[in-house]
């Protein structure tokens, strides 16, 4: 069969889902897709259902309107997706700086600060995604601050260090000269080790002994 789209006799056709495969956590993710790319104004229902490929009927089997759908995207947003992120890394990594580290490889790997930044963005005109933002940055913020307590650091330190480690996961900040995740794990190393228990010459020590734990599901 020659593929359409490219005009390769070899080449299998794309996959086209039904509707009926579809979950409502198909629709949400699709959504954070299109806020990722172009932010609020990029989500309307026409490429919303281009963005999976079914008819904007399909929309409405899952969801009252599209006033209804936002809600639950923010949501979202706050609930099951940060849950189970913080979730999976804690049985994925036991040692409590590991967890950031790897924290900050899912963010990168899935393009979660342009998500963040696009949250922000809606919250300032609609409280559902305020309030979202809200939750979702307690729950980051609770997370790092218990990692660096179980590294030694005291309630107020691990606070201030876990801001700073969110404030340069959202930074826009242009610095061709820098490499983000090599800039990360240096932060890392600043902010997540009591005293001088670790260097940035350790960090490169400790990355060439292996790759450490990974998660894979998107």
């Amino acid at each position: 069969m020659v593929n359409q789209a490219t005009g390769n006799a070899n080449a299998p056709e794309p996959a086209i889902r039904r509707s009926h495969d579809l979950s409502p956590r198909d629709w949400l993710e699709a959504g954070q897709s299109l806020l990722r790319r172009g932010g609020l104004r990029a989500l309307k229902l026409r490429p919303l259902a281009g963005e999976l490929r079914v008819s904007t009927g399909s929309f409405y089997h899952h969801f009252g309107d599209f006033d209804d759908y936002q809600g639950r995207l923010a949501e979202y947003f706050a609930g099951a997706q940060i849950a189970e992120l913080i979730d999976a890394i804690g049985r994925a990594e036991a040692n409590p700086i590991g967890r950031i580290r790897l924290l900050a490889q899912v963010v990168r790997r899935r393009g979660m600060s342009r998500l963040s930044i696009a949250m922000r963005a809606w919250a300032e005109s609609d409280s559902r995604a305020r309030d979202a933002v809200q939750r979702h940055d307690g729950q980051v913020i609770g997370f790092l601050v218990e990692c660096l307590q179980a590294n030694g650091f005291d309630r107020h330190d691990a606070m201030v260090r876990s801001y700073a480690l969110m404030t340069l996961g959202l930074s826009k900040v242009h610095a061709p000269e820098l490499d983000r995740a090599t800039l990360m794990e240096e932060m890392i190393a600043l902010l997540c080790y009591p005293g001088d228990r670790m260097t940035t010459g350790m960090v490169a020590e400790e990355r060439a002994c292996g790759p450490g734990a990974t998660i894979t599901s998107s």
